[in-house]
């Protein structure tokens, strides 16, 4: 591996036929071993940047190594070390989900002996030995997305790219899901994963980078990007009542929390108070000593931290969008190269 990095990306650039510019110089490292989120929203050369990152896509200009090995110099080697399960899950519904991995293994140059030692451990892997006998057809979708999962992995992969693999599917199975791919991570798959659920990334990821209009705009932890949107949010109800001065209760509140060396901003709205605060356990005590010394009767008080979803408005100016369609290009361009898995 080059120097630990599993993924190295230089400059990279991509022009369309026609002038589309898709990626503008793009430049990010995945670590070895590491569980690293890629999001941005439509359009902003996320599936492009993949493609280039899978061989199934030519870039104009740059450097991209995957796995020690030049896309441009060595794309047969860069497919050998990488596994791909995207949105759209391909899989032939006619075979059971034991002779599909067995047949991959084969096609993947396995002996006959080890496709199957290798299709036993993985369907025990996911939970899907009772019904490896089954045809694929008749699987739920939760079970289909596992077996799509471990197929994506029969060659023993350094490197697993996933697209969106848990979208569509019920609360019970993601979690299932996440569950497998951080067992995964932790046996040292470095794991380069999309998706538009930012709960997903901030839960598995050990670093995201955020794309938009063709360019990195954000990297770092879930952790470092959050503490960069401003600290904590404190919301405070109050009591209607007005007071002696002619100030209700909402507007003394909102000058003496402006007053707090700790307070970043204050909106008032009604009998409401939002308050941004760089940490909320600290400020909170206070702030409710100011108020009640005051005067001012607090009926209801929470806080809240920064989300992945405040860091995605702050950098691209818009919230995320989940959408629950089959697929998209990236799954399009990908069934070319993975015909193998569809038999």
């Amino acid at each position: 591996m080059s120097d630990g990095q599993m993924v190295i990306v230089e400059k990279l650039v991509k022009v369309y036929p026609g002038g589309t510019r898709a990626v503008s110089g793009v430049d990010f490292t995945v670590s070895q071993g590491e569980f690293f989120a890629f999001l941005g929203p439509n359009g902003a050369g996320k599936s492009t940047t993949m493609k280039v990152l899978s061989t199934l896509l030519r870039k104009t200009s740059g450097r991209v190594v995957v796995a020690s090995h030049d896309v441009d110099r060595d794309p047969r080697a860069v497919r050998r070390s990488i596994g791909f399960a995207m949105q759209e899950v391909g899989l032939d519904d006619l075979v059971t989900g034991w002779d599909l991995l067995v047949l991959q293994g084969i096609l993947y140059g396995q002996s006959r002996r080890e496709a199957r030692r290798r299709a036993e451990e993985l369907l025990d892997l996911v939970g899907l030995t009772p019904v490896a006998g089954r045809k694929v057809g008749t699987y739920s979708g939760g079970m289909r997305r596992r077996l799509d999962l471990v197929a994506a992995l029969v060659h023993r992969p350094p490197l697993l790219f996933l697209d969106e693999p848990t979208t569509g599917l019920d609360p019970q199975t993601r979690l299932t899901i996440w569950e497998y791919l951080t067992q995964l991570n932790k046996q040292g798959v470095t794991v380069f994963l999309t998706t538009q659920m930012m709960e997903e990334a901030d839960r598995l990821c050990q670093r995201i980078a955020i794309i938009d209009q063709g360019q990195i705009v954000a990297q770092g932890s879930p952790r470092s990007l959050k503490a960069e949107v401003g600290g904590d949010v404190v919301h405070v109800t109050l009591a209607s009542q007005g007071r002696e001065d002619g100030r209700s209760s909402a507007e003394e509140a909102e000058r003496l929390a402006t007053g707090r060396s700790y307070v970043a901003a204050v909106e008032r709205t009604g009998t409401s108070l939002t308050v941004r605060v760089k940490d909320g356990s600290a400020a909170v005590p206070d702030l409710l000593r100011v108020l009640h010394e005051s005067g001012v009767a607090v009926t209801n008080l929470s806080v809240a931290s920064p989300t992945l979803d405040d860091v995605f408005l702050k950098y691209t100016g818009r919230k995320i969008r989940v959408e629950e369609a089959k697929g998209d290009e990236v799954a399009a361009t990908l069934r070319p190269w993975l015909g193998l898995r569809r038999r």
